[in-house]
């Protein structure tokens, strides 16, 4: 059994929806009713770009154009956490692009592999797919992580010098820095996990089962995600720390202040 197609009117029907948040915002006078509605356009021109197209790439399931695809998606995401993190692009955005292509590569070329054991190893119809998911977790998970980890040093400067003074190393120094930036990065995805079936049935085993799959298989492909999310995310936080330190600092172990845009 497939999902249920939905006509397009009753897809064009449920902008009627929009009455009830859009309300709210007007009556209490919320100065963002312009903003959620072009994000709402934004978001219906954008998936619908992305449903022609994915229906090619889902026909031709080519493995070079299939790679393509997911390296345009990691490619947007860099330039997304940078921009949403108020740092300049030109200095971190090729080791952020790095970290971000290694920390969802290998998850989902485990998931693909080991896990569901798929003949072609970016068949489009679960590389895409999974990978976005993994990879829209490290999105707000880097950009949460790196925002705080930046600006924590730069707000608290004389307590990084101080260790410096001291004899620490850079990546010493930086170390306490780094501890809570990952903390405020993986804690909000540690406590979905800790409570997924629970208090909401997540995105893939919602997916699996309006698919046609009994629950049990909606349950193993959950956790298998879950996992793999995780680890993607850690793996991506990770690196993108590492990597864009030596870029940060200059040879006395100072932050770099042109590295922030103006507007912290």
């Amino acid at each position: 059994m497939n999902a249920i197609d939905i006509p397009i009117l009753s897809v064009i029907g449920s902008y009627a929806l929009l009455i009830f948040p859009l309300s709210i915002l007007l009556w209490y006078r919320i100065p963002i009713v312009s903003t959620a509605i072009i994000a709402v356009i934004r978001m219906s021109v954008q998936l619908l770009f992305v449903g022609f197209y994915l229906q090619v790439v889902f026909n031709l399931n080519n493995f070079l154009l299939n790679a393509a695809w997911l390296i345009a998606m990691v490619v947007v995401a860099d330039v997304s956490v940078l921009r949403h993190c108020r740092l300049k692009m030109k200095r971190l955005i090729y080791p952020l692009f790095a970290s971000i292509l290694i920390g969802t590569a290998i998850p989902t070329l485990f998931f693909l592999g080991p896990i569901l054991h798929r003949p072609q190893l970016l068949d489009a119809q679960y590389a895409i797919p999974i990978a976005g998911m993994i990879l829209g977790n490290c999105l707000r998970a880097d950009i949460i992580g790196i925002g705080g980890f930046y600006r924590s040093l730069r707000d608290n400067d004389k307590a990084f010098q101080h260790a410096l003074a001291q004899g620490a190393k850079l990546q010493e120094a930086c170390r306490p820095f780094m501890k809570d930036a990952f903390q405020a990065a993986l804690a909000p995805f540690i406590a979905t996990m800790a409570t997924v079936g629970l208090v909401s049935l997540p995105g893939m085993m919602t997916g699996v089962i309006l698919g046609g799959a009994d629950p049990m298989t909606a349950i193993k492909y959950q956790i298998a995600i879950m996992i793999a999310i995780f680890t993607g995310t850690a793996i991506t936080l990770f690196l993108a720390v590492r990597m864009t330190l030596k870029s940060s600092f200059d040879t006395y172990g100072n932050l770099d202040r042109g590295m922030f845009k103006l507007n912290p």
